[in-house]
């Protein structure tokens, strides 16, 4: 049984391999991932909270 969920990247990884994983999931380079995340910092929210669960919550490739 295969699962097309949502893996941190164990090879494409700045700090803990979150935004290139879900950038796999969506079919987007990571950068561009990034790039989203960063911005998406400049609007009130629980971003760095988010990043952090994802982190502990995402099995590893």
């Amino acid at each position: 049984m295969t699962t097309t969920g949502v893996r941190r990247s164990r090879d494409d990884r700045m700090i803990g391999g979150v935004c290139a994983g879900l950038a796999r999931r969506f079919d987007m380079r990571p950068r561009t991932m990034r790039l989203l995340f960063v911005l998406s910092c400049l609007l009130p929210g629980p971003q760095f909270v988010l990043y952090l669960v994802l982190w502990i919550v995402l099995p590893e490739d």
